[in-house]
């Protein structure tokens, strides 16, 4: 779990994920105008939907106060979710997140301008259902997609 920045002409819009670590799928995200916990909250309920995790599930993320909020702590807690979270400073105790940042600018973010904040949700919902899950192949995973992954490691 993580947060990014995303510049359009309406102004900044602030990216927050959930990535599960043995797929590489987005499970969970959610884009708003505001760096607010309600953003990381909503994030992770997207992704407790998605995948209903059983009790122990590790939820690892940085020490950012939207992690450190009581709200959010209070929903891992009432999921039965484990507390993991990067050392004080270290970006690469949370790689997985970040890479998949640097993948989205590059692919999407970085070739677009984006001239208001539906037209940049839109893309990104586009860009992680449309082809980042379903689509975009990962060294990691043996060149398949997170969707190929999970059907390949379900059977």
């Amino acid at each position: 779990m993580d947060i990014s920045y995303v510049w359009t002409r309406e102004g900044w819009l602030y990216l927050a994920v959930v990535i599960d670590l043995f797929s590489r799928r987005v499970v969970g995200w959610a884009i708003r105008d505001r760096l607010h916990r309600d953003l990381a909250l909503t994030a992770l309920r997207r992704a407790v939907v998605v995948r209903r995790p059983p009790e122990g599930l590790i939820h690892h993320s940085d020490r950012g106060s939207q992690y450190c909020s009581v709200d959010y702590q209070a929903e891992l807690r009432r999921h039965r979710i484990r507390i993991s979270m990067s050392s004080k400073g270290n970006c690469f105790d949370n790689a997985m997140v970040e890479t998949f940042f640097k993948t989205i600018k590059s692919e999407l973010v970085w070739r677009t301008v984006f001239y208001t904040h539906a037209q940049t949700e839109q893309a990104i919902a586009r860009y992680i259902h449309g082809f980042y899950n379903p689509v975009r192949r990962h060294f990691a995973l043996d060149y398949i997609s997170p969707a190929q992954f999970e059907r390949t490691a379900s059977h």
